[in-house]
């Protein structure tokens, strides 16, 4: 009886073990199928009227994934002609649209915590004024948030790269690592990183694909760029990527 008794509590504490073991795992998984954590920033109110609606990005295109990716280049020059609010859409959407009911976006996010905030300075749209817009992807609208032109304050912060100012836009990619490091700690950082990478990823195979012309920008003064935008505290701006049409 003594026997059966230590082998029914050996099995128990090992079973024990096994539980605890698959909860704290789950916490360190960089991605799962659970409905996303934050479906849209809390910074974005959906009741504001000047939200401007983008047109809607299309998923059909006429050029294939492997064509894009064998075009994908970092431009550097851009001819001086206005891009439309098609390529805007697309363009955002690319980066951190919702690509089902769920939410679920166009990059992957660990844990669907999307750390990501989009903002895009414009300098030449039809139909934007020059200024700074913050992308809500629930709804696939911008938001005005500075309608003031910083394109020379931006340039200069960004080691005077001209691409800046000689853009059609300069997407600038926004995160707040507080939703990802909630969840995983320190090691949500390297997510947040990996997540930037991705969606930068997706922004260079949609120009190459609407025949637009991009590179990224990782050298500017940090402090300085977040001053002239004049973004929250809690978000960091990790990148930059300027826009524009290709030269002849």
């Amino acid at each position: 009886m003594k026997k059966v008794t230590y082998i029914f509590s050996v099995f128990g504490l090992v079973m024990g073990a096994g539980i605890v073991a698959f909860i704290l795992l789950r916490g360190v998984t960089p991605e799962g199928n659970s409905a996303p954590a934050n479906s849209y920033s809390p910074s974005v109110n959906l009741e504001d009227s000047d939200m401007i609606s983008l047109p809607e990005p299309r998923q059909e295109g006429h050029m294939s994934l492997e064509e894009a990716l064998a075009l994908r280049r970092s431009i550097r020059s851009y001819a001086n002609v206005p891009l439309s609010l098609n390529e805007v859409s697309q363009l955002l959407w690319s980066a951190q649209g919702i690509t089902n009911e769920q939410g679920f976006r166009t990059a992957p996010s660990a844990g669907a915590t999307f750390p990501l905030e989009m903002y895009m300075m414009v300098n030449n749209v039809e139909g934007l004024e020059r200024g700074i817009y913050h992308y809500n992807p629930v709804n696939n609208t911008l938001k005005l948030k500075h309608q003031k032109d910083v394109s020379a304050e931006l340039t200069r912060a960004s080691l005077s790269q001209s691409m800046v100012s000689d853009a059609g836009v300069v997407l600038i990619f926004g995160a707040v690592f507080e939703r990802t490091e909630s969840r995983y700690g320190e090691r949500g950082e390297r997510y947040v990183y990996n997540e930037i990478g991705h969606a930068g990823q997706n922004v260079h195979l949609q120009a190459a694909a609407l025949d637009l012309g991009t590179v990224v920008i990782g050298a500017y003064r940090d402090d300085e760029v977040e001053q002239i935008l004049q973004l929250s505290p809690e978000v960091r701006v990790l990148y930059m990527m300027p826009v524009g049409k290709m030269n002849p």
